[in-house]
């Protein structure tokens, strides 16, 4: 029995070496859960939605041949004797339409009874409107080689390029002033079909 004594001790002294060397080891190198984690992979920031860009204001050239006029804020005798003849949605058209505007200014130039008058006759005051419109796209390039432009009103429009630019007598005090779906030249007088 002594004999099994002795080996049962042995064994008990070399299973507690070995337990106690393996346990050494072990607190030599460090086990998967005690390892220390490894970074995780920052986080790719997402970017602040970028605010939509502004809608730039609208050009000239991206209104049309009314609402250039009516921002120059010098056609307010002209704008309402559209409206009076009833060519609002006309000239509110794709055109293009090349339009000779007379200012405030050229209006007040009629005498008060005579402008209240033409004003007062639809008929005369659209034949006068249109006498100041003519179909295309005419540029201030064009008009210097042009004698005559026939107008919406089918009559015809005398040009004169000798000392500036005039038609019928008028003369252009500013040219080329573009709007989608036409041109405006400022003129300094009314003018009057024949």
């Amino acid at each position: 029995m002594r004999s099994f004594s002795t080996i049962s001790m042995a064994l008990l002294l070399v299973s507690g070496a070995t337990l106690t060397a393996c346990k050494k080891k072990a607190e030599d190198k460090p086990t998967e859960a005690a390892k220390p984690a490894a970074p995780a992979p920052a986080p790719t920031p997402t970017p602040a939605p970028t605010p939509p860009a502004p809608t730039p204001a609208p050009t000239p050239a991206a209104k049309g041949i009314l609402d250039v006029a009516a921002e120059a804020g010098t056609f307010k005798t002209l704008a309402a004797a559209i409206e009076a003849a009833g060519l609002v949605e006309t000239l509110r058209g794709p055109g293009p339409f090349t339009v000779f505007a007379p200012t405030d200014e050229a209006f007040a130039k009629i005498p008060k009874a005579d402008l209240d008058a033409l004003l007062a006759d639809k008929a005369k005051l659209t034949a006068v409107l249109t006498y100041h419109v003519v179909p295309g796209k005419v540029m201030a390039k064009d008009v210097a080689g042009l004698k005559t432009a026939k107008t919406v009103n089918g009559a015809e429009l005398t040009i004169d390029t000798s000392s500036g630019v005039k038609i019928d007598g008028a003369t252009v005090i500013k040219a080329d002033i573009e709007a989608a779906n036409g041109v405006i030249h400022v003129i300094d007088t009314v003018v009057i079909p024949k």
